[in-house]
């Protein structure tokens, strides 16, 4: 009984010790001399061991290049911000995109889901190889095509060979 009491009240003091904190990140970024338009940017918490990795907050660059992120999460240690850029700047026909990460300084996490303070990454030409650059190749998911009489297909086409895939 006293066991359950302890696994009890240790679950609750958890609870309690998960914080919501908040961080936000501004920036500009050039192709070269031209605005990097329509650029995808995310605003995540890095999480390291088995807590997945968090989307704080996603967006496209506007006609100028900028962007504003601004997000939250919850942890019971301090969020690790990243901010991850997908783009094809200088980047010819390779598949994929190339996703470049800076790391937000803690200096700029905030206690609560508004973010007090705005880290602004400056002006960014995408055309720079960077150390630690990866590539993002998104996945397509393959999904079986349900032979008739067995599921709806909602809406969707349905092949003429029923065993193939589509996307």
């Amino acid at each position: 009984m006293k066991v359950t009491g302890i696994i009890l009240l240790l679950c609750v003091a958890s609870t309690f010790a998960i914080r919501k904190q908040s961080v936000a990140v501004k920036g500009v970024l050039f192709c070269g001399d031209t605005p990097a338009s329509g650029v995808s940017v995310k605003l995540w918490d890095d999480d390291d061991g088995p807590d997945p990795d968090d989307v704080m907050a996603q967006g496209r660059t506007d006609a100028q290049g900028q962007f504003t992120l601004s997000g939250d999460a919850s942890e019971l240690t301090n969020i690790d911000p990243v901010l991850k850029i997908y783009h094809d700047c200088d980047d010819g026909v390779k598949p994929g995109s190339r996703k470049i990460k800076f790391k937000i300084p803690s200096s700029y996490i905030t206690s609560g889901v508004t973010a007090k303070k705005t880290f602004d990454i400056g002006k960014i030409n995408l055309e720079i190889e960077f150390e630690g650059e990866e590539r993002e190749l998104l996945a397509r998911r393959f999904r079986r095509v349900p032979q008739k009489g067995k599921a709806k297909n909602k809406g969707r086409k349905q092949p003429n060979n029923q065993n193939s895939f589509f996307w």
